[in-house]
C-alpha cells in the first residue's frame, strides 16, 4: 500500500479499490470524500425506508425483504427507463401525420406586430400650444403689414383658445421599411 493509505478507514480503502479496479489512476483526494458521503447517504436512506416498511408490516426488526423493497423503491423513484423504440417510432409517426400550418407572410422570417415589440412607443409627450399674447401681437401685425385687409381665417385663430394640448409619441428604434 501507498504512504498513508494504512491511516485511511476501511470504506475509503474500498472506494481507492474501486475507483483503481474501474480504471482511475489519477484523482483528487476529495472524490474519495465525496463518493463516501454518497454511499452514507444512500444507505441511511435505504436503511430508513426499510425501517418505515418494517413498521408497517408490524415487526419489530429490520428484514432481508424490507431492505430489498427500499432498495427496488429506490431504483424505481430515482432510475427511469426510456419508452421502447417502438413505442417512440409510433408516437413520432402519429406526430408526423399532423402537417404544419401554412405560412402566412411571405418569403422571409416573420415579426409580430409591431405594437408588441419592444421598438414600439412606450412614452407620449404632452406638448403644449401656449403662446402668449406678445408672440399673437406679433404675428397680427406682421400679417396686418404684409396684407391690409385680414382674412377671416386669420380673424378665427385669434378667437381659438391659447392653451391646446397635444399628444405625440415618438418610438424608440429606428423606423423599419414595410
Amino acid at each position: 500500500m501507498a504512504e498513508g493509505e494504512e491511516d485511511l478507514p476501511r470504506d475509503a480503502k474500498i472506494v481507492k479499490t474501486l475507483l483503481k479496479s474501474m480504471g482511475v489512476e489519477n484523482y483528487e483526494p476529495r472524490v474519495v470524500h465525496q463518493f463516501l458521503e454518497l454511499w452514507y447517504r444512500y444507505v441511511v436512506d435505504v436503511l430508513t425506508d426499510a425501517q418505515v416498511y418494517s413498521e408497517h408490516a408490524s415487526k419489530s426488526t429490520i428484514d432481508s425483504d424490507d431492505v430489498k423493497l427500499a432498495i427496488q423503491s429506490k431504483v424505481n423513484f430515482s432510475f427511469s427507463q426510456p419508452p421502447p423504440r417502438e413505442v417512440l417510432l409510433e408516437l413520432a409517426r402519429v406526430r408526423n401525420k399532423i402537417p404544419l400550418p401554412r405560412s402566412l407572410s411571405g418569403p422571409g422570417m416573420a415579426l409580430p406586430p409591431e405594437s408588441d415589440t419592444l421598438i414600439s412607443p412606450n412614452y407620449q409627450l404632452a406638448i403644449s400650444k401656449k403662446r402668449t399674447n406678445e408672440a399673437v401681437e406679433e404675428t397680427e401685425e406682421d400679417e396686418e403689414a404684409s396684407d391690409s385687409k385680414p382674412n377671416p381665417s386669420q380673424e378665427q385663430r385669434t378667437n381659438l383658445p391659447q392653451n391646446i394640448s397635444q399628444r405625440v409619441s415618438f418610438p424608440l428604434g429606428p423606423k423599419r421599411a414595410r
